[in-house]
């Protein structure tokens, strides 16, 4: 939680503060989002979670299935796809959706080739569609968010090699 820097405001913290403060942490949980901030009457109040990328990926496509299996006394580190040279970010916070509307054909799929700029999927974010253009050429390999699903800014979606 972080509030504005102000000796002022910080005297003027009270129990109804805290209150608010508890109320959005519960909503937090309540929601599964990361973050929420708001303001209210001069005071701003941010409650956040940190979350790693990895975390919010499936186990099942943390590493890739390539190279021999480690060895049972080697240190079997998850591989972060966010260092992907391929990975294609999301943007901004939002819901992925693989199509531009429901039941239709999805932008992409695993092994299809793509061009610079062709759509990849897209966010919603405060009721407005964006679409996610390819920044480069080549083959989609994996897609990395499930239809409808929340993404936070930076979380891979796709990988592109």
């Amino acid at each position: 939680m972080a509030r504005q820097p102000d000796d002022k405001a910080a005297a003027k913290f009270s129990t109804s503060d805290s209150a608010l403060i508890r109320e959005l942490a519960l909503l937090l949980d309540e929601t599964s989002l990361t973050e929420i901030e708001i303001e209210r009457a001069g005071l701003r109040v941010r409650v956040a979670r940190n979350i790693s990328i990895a975390a919010s990926i499936p186990a099942s496509v943390q590493a890739p299935a390539t190279g021999p299996a480690p060895s049972a006394g080697a240190s079997a580190a998850p591989f972060d796809l966010a260092m992907h040279p391929g990975v294609v970010p999301s943007p901004m916070v939002g819901t992925a959706y693989w199509a531009s509307e429901p039941g239709a054909k999805p932008f992409i799929e695993v092994g299809v080739k793509v061009s610079v700029g062709q759509t990849l999927l897209i966010i919603e974010a405060m009721k407005t569609m964006n679409q996610i253009p390819s920044p480069r050429a080549g083959t989609v390999t994996q897609i990395l968010v499930e239809d409808g699903q929340p993404v936070e800014f930076g979380e891979p979606l796709v990988i592109i090699e």
